[in-house]
């Protein structure tokens, strides 16, 4: 996959790698009561609370754009360069296909950030950790992710390849077209009103993020941005993360009932609707197609 200089724009990007779970945002008043605090106690509660720093009203952790350099860190980023280099460029590209699509529509696009982080950090939705994956938060409009995650995705689940790395990007920012078109709103309430349907209703709107990143697919293809082979990495990767897929990987049962993101085969069945048809028109998982 050949993405150009998307890699070289991070206005998007916040880098807090190196930062562990640093970021915890204060208003004025709290800032205060942590300073009054650590005066009384004798301790700095700043340190505790990983360098918490004033807010800046984003709902999200306010921290440094620069991540740590002691060689440790270094190290890591270093061998992360190449995984680094995918998120970014495909980050911008998806984005910047969105944009185009939406543009003049009742709902046009407007840009999510993305969060490089290692371990641990804090989004507008709570904790997040590595272990969680790659996720969406819609409190902050961030994309969260561990770089990491590749390496568990090409070795564990058997996805290696940089489409494979790119479809990963490219479903969560479907699901902050979800959320631009006003869809994750409508999910969420309907799953308040009808808690029975709360699973199904989770599997449906993951599936629609996958066909919307097969959707960014068929234009990075029009666009002759693929290599022979990537779609079928696209596939396997959506095929690897299915509810079914993981709970056998588990040595659990497959429960059908429990599934929330979608079986292996439906996952791979609607990214690829959204690459051959290249049109959000046909990303209705909600119509039971």
């Amino acid at each position: 996959m050949q993405l150009g200089d998307s890699d070289s724009d991070r206005s998007n990007v916040e880098d807090r790698r190196g930062l562990g779970g640093a970021g915890l945002k204060l208003g004025l008043g709290g800032t205060v009561i942590v300073f009054i605090l650590s005066m009384v106690f004798r301790t700095d509660l700043f340190s505790l609370l990983g360098g918490a720093q004033p807010a800046d009203g984003t709902g999200a952790p306010a921290v440094s754009s620069a991540p740590a350099t002691n060689p440790e860190t270094t190290q890591r980023g270093r061998a992360e360069q190449g995984l680094e280099k995918v998120a970014i460029g495909t980050f911008n590209d998806t984005q910047k296909t969105w944009s185009q699509a939406l543009a003049g529509s009742a709902h046009p696009y407007h840009d999510a950030k993305m969060v490089l982080f290692w371990d641990q950090t804090r989004s507008g939705c709570g904790a997040a950790g590595a272990e969680m994956g790659p996720f969406y938060c819609p409190v902050d409009e961030r994309v969260y992710i561990d770089l990491g995650f590749y390496r568990e995705l090409a070795q564990r689940f058997g996805a290696p390849g940089d489409f494979a790395q790119a479809y990963v990007i490219a479903h969560e920012l479907g699901h902050h077209v979800q959320n631009v078109l006003g869809i994750s709103g409508k999910v969420q309430a309907e799953q308040q009103r009808n808690p029975s349907l709360r699973n199904s209703l989770s599997v449906k709107i993951e599936l629609q993020a996958d066909c919307l990143a097969g959707v960014w697919g068929h234009t990075a293809a029009a666009r002759k941005l693929l290599d022979p082979g990537d779609v079928e990495a696209g596939l396997r990767a959506a095929a690897a993360v299915g509810d079914d897929h993981i709970q056998k990987m588990a040595g659990r049962r497959v429960s059908p009932e429990s599934f929330t993101h979608g079986s292996a085969a439906d996952r791979s069945r609607w990214f690829r609707r959204g690459f051959d048809s290249g049109s959000a028109k046909d990303c209705d998982t909600f119509a039971g197609q």
